[in-house]
């Protein structure tokens, strides 16, 4: 049983974490350009070209503390926030505390090491100075900090949600513009010029030698074309109502090959009332005649099943024909088409696959009965 063509899907749903947004971006800039200045005030101090009086040594000492402190913190709190606000949302904020106890009390002992360094720090009083401003500097930070952190947390969730949302609704129009190709194919190989002629052709044989299976075949004819017409635009139907599609494409196809096509259909009851994926069935099936009855002298013989096991659906599509490797199904291929509806309606619990048994291809549809 070979694989349908259809036309190609569209690309990947992309997925990716918000980015950073630009207030964040002009932060770092400025932020970049005061601890230069810094540098540059701290180089001058300890060359002896700069002198402080005790009000600009209390700025400058303020201004190496927050340099040192409030820089390294944004951008842990920023990383934090990312990596870790999706995977541990309650956890976030006692990592944006140990972080800021971190950074808060490096950014003081590297402080006051510079401030040592240019000449600003006596070192008698290098302990003092850290002893008196780590306190505060712990203080400080968790409060601005944790502020800072809880309005980015807020910001990124916001900006997450309205990802996942923009994703989902992406998802949703390309399951439907799946549907609707899986419905165009369906319909262009049924309206397709040999196969009315052949239908029609059988229809005219039939007539004047059993006039009722004549008018029965029209029916189906005209009920198959209805429903490839009119589908629901729901992205499931009823079961009952696929099988009926099902077993009206197979009895217009025997006024054609006659008992070259033997077909059973076995759906338990408590099936018929589920929903799945319409044309999914009708798809498989009609791969079947195409490629393996037709092409076949001896015809084959087509069994579906189902079965329900612990809120799983299970859909079987049976032949005699050589089999073929799902492996080798292409997204522009109608079970492609199919593979990829399965995977946006149900996401990895929705699959088809292949199987040879004994001589048999085994083609399952699998997917939960409810979402």
């Amino acid at each position: 049983m070979n694989c349908e063509k259809n036309s190609p899907t569209d690309s990947a749903i992309p997925r990716s974490r918000p980015k950073p947004n630009l207030a964040f971006n002009l932060v770092k800039v400025v932020g970049f350009i005061c601890f230069l200045t810094l540098i540059i005030a701290v180089l001058l101090l300890s060359l002896g070209r700069m002198h402080l009086t005790g009000s600009g040594t209390h700025i400058l000492f303020a201004f190496v503390y927050t340099s040192f402190i409030a820089l390294p913190s944004m951008f842990v709190l920023n990383w934090i926030g990312h990596r870790f606000t999706g995977s541990y949302p309650r956890l976030v904020y006692l990592f944006h505390a140990l972080a800021l106890l971190c950074t808060s009390t490096v950014g003081c002992f590297t402080g006051a090491f510079v401030l040592r360094i240019a000449g600003a720090l006596p070192a008698p009083e290098y302990w003092i100075e850290i002893h008196s401003s780590l306190p505060f500097a712990m203080v400080a930070s968790l409060i601005i900090g944790l502020v800072n952190a809880a309005y980015d947390t807020m910001h990124y969730k916001l900006r997450a949600t309205a990802l996942e949302l923009q994703t989902r609704q992406f998802e949703h129009e390309r399951a439907n513009k799946l549907l609707a190709e899986a419905k165009l194919s369906s319909l262009e190989s049924r309206i397709a010029p040999h196969f009315l002629f052949n239908t029609l052709n059988s229809i005219a044989a039939l007539i004047p030698v059993d006039p009722v299976r004549a008018e029965d075949t029209v029916g189906k004819l005209a009920s198959l074309l209805r429903f490839s017409l009119n589908a629901n635009h729901s992205s499931l139907v009823p079961i009952a109502q696929e099988i009926k599609v099902v077993r009206d494409y197979l009895e217009i196809e025997r006024t054609r090959f006659g008992e070259r096509l033997v077909y059973d259909i076995n759906i338990p009851e408590e099936l018929k009332g589920l929903n799945t994926p319409p044309l999914a069935l009708q798809s498989l099936v009609e791969n079947v005649v195409k490629h393996v009855v037709a092409e076949s002298s001896q015809g084959a013989r087509i069994r579906v099943t189902g079965s329900y096991q612990q809120d799983v659906v299970y859909l079987d599509v049976m032949d005699d024909g050589p089999g073929f490797s799902l492996e080798s199904i292409s997204p522009d291929h109608g079970l492609g088409n199919l593979v990829a509806r399965l995977e946006l309606l149900f996401g990895d619990r929705g699959r088809l696959s292949v199987t040879q048994l004994d001589h048999t291809t085994i083609v399952r549809i699998e997917y939960p009965a409810s979402l």
